[in-house]
């Protein structure tokens, strides 16, 4: 079991070293999807989805939350210069360290937003250290979910709420269908991922753990059923998101020909492309969603 845990880590952390760059350079400072909402820009759309967060978990002043998969730290300045609660993210990429450390002190939050590196399935906080705790699309790539709910759990003070975005599976994929892995197959290549989940294997993992489940809801469905488009964060359509793909590979080769991108920045730019394809594929058809919201709860003793 340890040897697989650092063996998941050490693929992450090299994931994420080739393709922050580009994360940042195409997506900005929040590295995930959202809900898109009437008359809103993507940023807005961030916003409010982040802040949710703030909201469900009662982060406020004098109080500390934990960011479980913090990247470069998008969410977590949101979450914390909304609430004025202090949040300490954990990622396990050094890189993504500085690059949250950078923004911090640049938007002058240093003193809400403290980023750490650290393995999520091992976090280096004592027990029952935070008010409460989320994941902002970044527990998918553990080997178990039970692995690093576990970790919050045990972080979280008696009482606290922890809440996740979950990426997964819905109740249409079929994994008899050929094409509906085929496309799931292509999300985990390209995510760095050791499987994809259904929604179901998440809620139970929490159980297993000792969280109480508050709430299970995918917020991609809409309230009349239909769902929200969150792949047009990609693009409006798959044609559209392959004329822009590749005008941005044309730009990525000229940068790293001239070195001004590291070599091998290609091949990881072409394998985005690929998992853009299979996102949009598996939005449009209700496959896949990554906003599947899950409300946790650590009850306390008495």
């Amino acid at each position: 079991m340890i040897d697989r845990k650092e063996k998941v880590a050490n693929l992450v952390d090299k994931f994420y070293s080739l393709v922050t760059d580009l994360y940042e350079w195409g997506w900005g400072t929040s590295f995930h999807f959202s809900p898109l909402l009437p008359g809103k820009d993507w940023p807005a759309c961030e916003s409010a989805h982040e802040g949710r967060i703030a909201a469900l978990i009662g982060l406020g002043p004098g109080k500390q939350a934990l960011d479980v998969g913090c990247g470069v730290g998008g969410p977590m300045r949101t979450i914390a210069s909304t609430s004025q609660g202090k949040v300490t993210g954990i990622t396990i990429n050094q890189y993504q360290v500085d690059r949250a450390s950078y923004h911090n002190s640049r938007l002058g939050l240093s003193h809400l937003c403290t980023p750490v590196r650290g393995n999520f399935l091992e976090m280096p906080f004592k027990n029952e250290t935070f008010d409460g705790a989320y994941a902002i699309e970044a527990t998918c790539h553990a080997p178990t979910l039970e692995q690093v709910y576990s970790e919050v759990y045990r972080c979280l003070k008696p009482g606290s709420v922890f809440v996740a975005y979950e990426w997964v599976t819905t109740p249409n994929y079929d994994d008899k269908n050929e094409a509906h892995v085929a496309i799931g197959d292509e999300i985990i290549i390209g995510n760095g991922l050791p499987n994809l989940r259904s929604w179901k294997v998440a809620e139970e993992a929490g159980k297993n753990v000792g969280f109480t489940l508050l709430e299970s809801r995918d917020l991609a469905v809409q309230a009349d059923g239909s769902l929200t488009p969150w792949w047009f964060r990609l693009s409006t359509s798959l044609q559209v998101f392959k004329l822009k793909a590749k005008f941005n590979h044309a730009l990525v080769t000229i940068a790293e020909y001239l070195r001004i991108a590291p070599k091998g920045m290609i091949a990881v730019h072409q394998m985005l492309v690929d998992t853009g394809i299979a996102l949009i594929e598996g939005g449009e058809q209700g496959l896949f969603t990554p906003m599947h919201m899950l409300v946790f709860k650590k009850e306390t003793t008495d």
